[in-house]
């Protein structure tokens, strides 16, 4: 997983989500998060990784979401959210909103253990915003 930020949304939308995945980036760690989800997927510790892709490659319905969304969104590994922002402490994975430059949690590290499949999530994004 690399950062990616949805290409058909404007960088400076006024509301925007921010995906932080409980990994951190590379290509050495994004081997090792594939193996650990591919032999022991009931301590994979990151349940938005789980949901959003599979053990190697984007989960299709996601992607399908993802690029049809009017929501403007932005992905990060969290070494490199905290990077980005600082002085923002959180629990890892979770999914913040960022509007006039106040950031919320739309959904925390145990909303997200707790939807079972990506269409869960899908309904919860669409529930919240």
């Amino acid at each position: 997983m690399a950062k990616r930020i949805n290409s058909l949304k404007h960088k400076d939308a006024y509301m925007k989500l921010l995906f932080v995945y409980n990994a951190n980036s590379g290509k050495l760690n994004a081997l090792f998060e594939s193996g650990h989800k591919l032999i022991s997927p009931s301590t994979y510790k990151c349940s938005l990784c789980a949901l959003t892709h599979n053990t190697f490659t984007e989960n299709n319905i996601w992607k399908n979401f993802r690029t049809q969304s009017e929501v403007y969104m932005e992905f990060y590994h969290k070494d490199e959210f905290e990077t980005t922002f600082p002085n923002v402490n959180m629990i890892y994975p979770t999914i913040l909103k960022l509007e006039d430059q106040q950031i919320s949690t739309v959904l925390n590290s145990e909303a997200l253990k707790a939807l079972s499949t990506i269409e869960d999530l899908i309904e919860r994004l669409k529930f919240q915003l």
